[in-house]
């Protein structure tokens, strides 16, 4: 693969951008908001100065990287020649059918059309374009520069071809792959949702103040971070998400802690809205 595409230019899709264009390779970033496109643009720029500024890049290849990124309202353009196409927006279903449809009618033939989801099925989104079989899902994790796993799901219809190539791709860019069977949230969602959901509950049963339950799972249990900061840097509106798509597909444990869906109608939406059950100064 030399050509990655990348569909939204939020959290995820920025990561995503600037790890595959550090690993050498030409990316094309497709937002419809230009906010999001200069947000972006000024993340990955400033990731390419910090890695200089730790000797990981020379400054002329920061440069040349810099030079291979593409920043575009246009989807049509953003995917007219990827080998790879990875769909990074709101967990949304219909949202990401739609886009995949429209991929789907634009890209090359011979491209892979890849989903982010956390937690939605590979096989329903796969199933809406003309080429299930190159169709699968990719999940990064946040800070995608830092976490070293990709997990691969495969649709119903997803060729073993299609899996060696993503796995080719993840050691491409520094990741380790697990390939795992389609079923609600995965592995990693499925359990971390159930995690941050139980430690949000004990927040609004009086078990202990956040930053308390935090500390405790990440020394009782060598966690690198606490589960409702980790909720907090993913979303809290994300999160919320995720536990509505489970808790209709899985059942009663995974509903959503009442805080939760409190916080995220108040707009306390974590460290991207500067404040969620932590307050944060204001960074891109």
């Amino acid at each position: 693969m030399k050509t990655i595409s990348i569909i939204g230019a939020g959290t995820m899709g920025r990561g995503i951008a600037y790890n595959c264009a550090a690993s050498g390779l030409k990316v094309a970033v497709q937002d419809i908001d230009i906010n999001n496109l200069e947000s972006c643009k000024k993340y990955v720029e400033r990731q390419f100065d910090v890695a200089v500024e730790k000797g990981q890049l020379t400054r002329r290849q920061a440069s040349e990287y810099k030079e291979n990124i593409l920043y575009t309202n246009s989807l049509e353009n953003a995917v007219k020649q990827a080998d790879l196409v990875i769909e990074a927006v709101l967990e949304m279903m219909d949202l990401k059918i739609r886009i995949f449809k429209q991929v789907d009618e634009f890209a090359p033939k011979h491209a892979i059309l890849a989903t982010n989801t956390s937690t939605m099925s590979p096989t329903e989104i796969g199933a809406q374009t003309n080429r299930p079989e190159k169709c699968i899902a990719l999940h990064f994790f946040n800070p995608v520069p830092k976490m070293k796993l990709i997990e691969v799901i495969c649709g119903l219809e997803t060729s073993e071809e299609t899996v060696e190539a993503c796995f080719s791709f993840g050691k491409r860019i520094g990741k380790e792959c697990v390939k795992i069977n389609e079923f609600p949230g995965f592995a990693v969602s499925r359990m971390n949702c159930l995690i941050g959901n139980e430690a949000m509950n004990m927040v609004m049963e009086g078990v202990g103040t956040v930053a308390d339950i935090d500390k405790a799972i990440k020394l009782g249990l060598n966690h690198p971070m606490g589960p409702i900061e980790l909720a907090d840097l993913v979303g809290l509106d994300t999160r919320l998400r995720n536990m509505e798509y489970l808790y209709q597909t899985l059942g009663e444990k995974y509903r959503p802690c009442p805080i939760l869906t409190k916080y995220v109608k108040a707009g306390r939406l974590g460290k991207k809205s500067g404040k969620g059950f932590y307050e944060y100064p204001y960074e891109i």
